[in-house]
């Protein structure tokens, strides 16, 4: 074993700062005592006279392995590089009006995109996404799981006696020397109702072009695009695969004295000086399609649409364009060259597509390996989906290891992998003749698919397989 297996409800009995400081791990609580694993290094009786005052219960400390506790430590307390220092969270706080804030404030350092709050037949917990996968962090006393959705409601501004019904609003945080907004989503369940809060980053400062995972090639031909003072750009993939990052470290490229950006979002994700930010609010009629249409009448350069999400939308994204405007949006299809398809099924002539479309981008997120302790191991080509063709085959592999760096997950942050088609003279003619089987003219021009992409992180010992293996089945434009 190369660390001890934590309960939820084990682990929150201590904040991250407590179990660094005394090198303990808990083990087992009762109403009257609680049990930790220590570090064999450190000193047991006064440990515990110590962790008897914090707690108020009789403490057993069992010592343990110095390598199993730092290990686990690394895997279940994650520490923050910040100079916030992560907020004191035990059991019982749970009751206390200030549960909440502490709960968001630590998601926020530990670099969390996503809380959920959800209740079953015999237990609540809550878990946080980190690089894209979900951790479970608390367990709450269904008696008090009630109360903790009535407080972030409030927040919120949401109806409390509503639970027959989603909902949908905001929360303003601005605590502890941080502030940034979430988005919260409210929908009944069978046992009760269950909250996602999304934590939205406000700080663009760090959105690069150069750091989103472009190839030069890539990164060359949406330039060029982007550079056009009028034309459509589209991003596509699915829900956090990072379209709105892309978006925005374009507009930041944009952003100049002499040019006049509108944007229409839901939810406005980053704030940037010098850009008029619209937030969307279909609850009163504010929706893309009436936003663009106001939008058209306020002078503008360049138009960033959140979503094309039907047709109407879309119709109005192609008049802004025809009319000598710049428009970013998103769209959701399973490739770059599935946009093409879609926007002809809202009901797009062709020759409006090919005279307006200007670049299709698709992107994904994966896993990047943590440089700290990835190794490497010969490469089974039988492990490849049968539909990707690639003539190109690693001998060594990266395979992911675990180490203090990346918490033990073995991967350290994400990165894009895109495929970017620009709708050139030959294209557009293809578009325009309603032939869309333009694979091989595609692939004559250069443009490398994203299976390529994402096969060429794994050949550089960046990502692993099995980060890769659902694009690699679709190694197809």
């Amino acid at each position: 074993m190369d660390f001890i297996p934590l309960e939820a409800k084990h682990q929150q009995l201590l904040s991250a700062e407590q179990a660094w400081h005394y090198g303990i791990i808990p083990k087992a609580s009762t109403n009257d005592h609680l049990e930790f694993f220590i570090d064999e290094k450190q000193s047991v009786e006064s440990t515990r006279e110590e962790l008897e005052l914090l707690f108020g219960k009789c403490i057993v400390l069992i010592p343990f392995s110095s390598l199993l506790i730092n290990t686990t430590l690394g895997k279940y307390y994650r520490r923050t590089n910040s100079e916030h220092r992560l907020p004191r969270t035990v059991k019982n706080e749970n009751n206390n009006d200030d549960f909440l804030s502490k709960l968001i404030s630590e998601a926020k350092l530990i670099g969390s995109s996503d809380i959920h709050i959800e209740s079953y037949e015999n237990r609540s917990r809550i878990r946080m996404r980190i690089d894209g996968k979900m951790i479970e962090r608390y367990e709450i006393e269904k008696t008090e799981y009630p109360a903790l959705i009535n407080k972030i409601k409030i927040r919120a501004n949401l109806d409390i006696a509503e639970k027959r019904l989603p909902q949908d609003g905001r929360i303003l945080f601005n605590e502890d020397e941080m502030k940034f907004d979430i988005r919260v989503s409210v929908i009944p369940t069978l046992y009760g109702e269950k909250i996602v809060l999304r934590i939205l980053n406000k700080d663009s400062s760090s959105i690069e072009i150069e750091e989103l995972g472009f190839s030069d090639r890539q990164k060359q031909d949406y330039l060029e695009a982007v550079r056009k003072t009028s034309g459509i750009i589209l991003i596509s993939g699915p829900t956090g695969s990072g379209k709105t990052t892309t978006l925005y470290a374009t507009l930041r490229i944009l952003n100049k004295e002499e040019s006049n950006i509108i944007t229409i979002e839901d939810p406005i994700e980053y704030t940037l000086t010098g850009i008029n930010q619209v937030q969307l609010k279909e609850a009163i009629g504010l929706t893309f399609a009436t936003a663009l249409r106001t939008f058209l009448r306020q002078d503008p350069d360049i138009i960033m649409l959140g979503e094309i999400r039907d047709g109407e939308t879309a119709q109005m994204a192609i008049r802004a364009a025809l009319t000598g405007h710049l428009v970013l949006s998103t769209i959701h299809t399973n490739s770059a060259w599935g946009t093409i398809s879609r926007l002809l099924d809202m009901g797009i002539p062709p020759f409006l597509v090919a005279g307006t479309l200007n670049l299709s981008v698709s992107q994904r997120l994966v896993r990047v390996l943590c440089p700290y302790c990835k190794k490497a191991i010969p490469f089974n080509p039988s492990l490849l989906p049968t539909a990707f063709n690639n003539e190109s085959v690693p001998e060594l592999i990266s395979v992911p290891v675990g180490c203090s760096y990346c918490f033990y997950t073995g991967y350290k942050g994400r990165r894009a992998v895109f495929e970017v088609i620009p709708i050139e003279r030959e294209v557009a003619i293809k578009i325009k003749e309603g032939d869309l089987n333009v694979q091989p003219l595609l692939a004559e021009s250069g443009i490398q698919k994203m299976a390529d992409t994402a096969f060429d992180l794994f050949k550089q010992g960046l990502t692993t397989m099995d980060e890769i293996y659902p694009i690699l089945l679709n190694d197809e434009f």
